[in-house]
C-alpha cells in the first residue's frame, strides 16, 4: 500500500522564491470528495493523474494511489464530471540542500487567492526535516486547509 505522509505550514514571507527550481499550473478537480476516501483529478500543462486516497489513518497520513492517464482524458473528466468544482494553483519545488525532501509551495488561484501553503511529504511520521525561517504556522492538522475541503469551502470564505 502507498502511504502519504505530509505537513502543511503557512508562510511568514516570500524568502522562498529564490531557491525554486520549477514551477507548475495545475487544475484539479474531485470525482469523490467524503471523510472516508477522496478521487482526484489533476491535469498540468502535459500530464494528467487520477489519485486515490482513503481517509486519514492519523492526522497527517493516508494511503495514496496516483496512476497518469492521458490528458485528454484528464480534461474530460475536469469539465464533464467534477460539477464545477475546481482548483487552480501554482507549485514551487524548493528543494531541501543536502537532503532528498523538498518543499512544495502552492499558491492558489481563482477562489482561493490569497492563500499559499508549503508542504513536505515524509518517509516516517517521526521523519526529522529542516524548519526554513520563512515557514509559518503549522496547518496540518487544521482540515480548512486540505484542498479537498476548499473545494467545498474556498478560502475567500474564511
Amino acid at each position: 500500500m502507498n502511504l502519504e505522509i505530509e505537513r502543511k505550514f503557512l508562510l511568514k514571507n516570500n524568502n522562498w522564491k529564490k531557491f525554486t527550481t520549477k514551477e507548475t499550473l495545475y487544475t484539479q478537480g474531485y470525482l469523490n470528495n467524503d471523510k472516508n476516501k477522496t478521487i482526484r483529478v489533476r491535469t498540468s500543462s502535459d500530464k494528467a493523474f487520477l489519485t486515490i486516497k482513503g481517509g486519514n489513518k492519523n492526522s497527517f497520513s493516508h494511503s495514496e494511489f496516483e496512476y497518469e492517464i492521458p490528458l485528454n482524458d484528464g480534461k474530460i473528466f475536469l469539465s464533464e464530471f467534477c460539477d464545477n468544482k475546481i482548483i487552480s494553483k501554482t507549485r514551487y519545488i524548493v528543494p531541501i540542500k543536502n537532503s532528498e525532501q523538498k518543499w512544495e509551495i502552492d499558491i492558489f488561484h481563482e477562489e482561493n487567492e490569497g492563500l499559499i501553503i508549503a508542504e513536505i511529504e515524509l518517509k516516517s511520521e517521526d521523519e526529522n526535516f529542516e524548519k526554513p525561517e520563512w515557514l509559518g504556522e503549522e496547518v496540518t492538522y487544521d482540515s480548512r486547509y486540505k484542498n479537498a475541503k476548499l473545494i467545498e469551502n474556498p478560502f475567500k470564505n474564511w
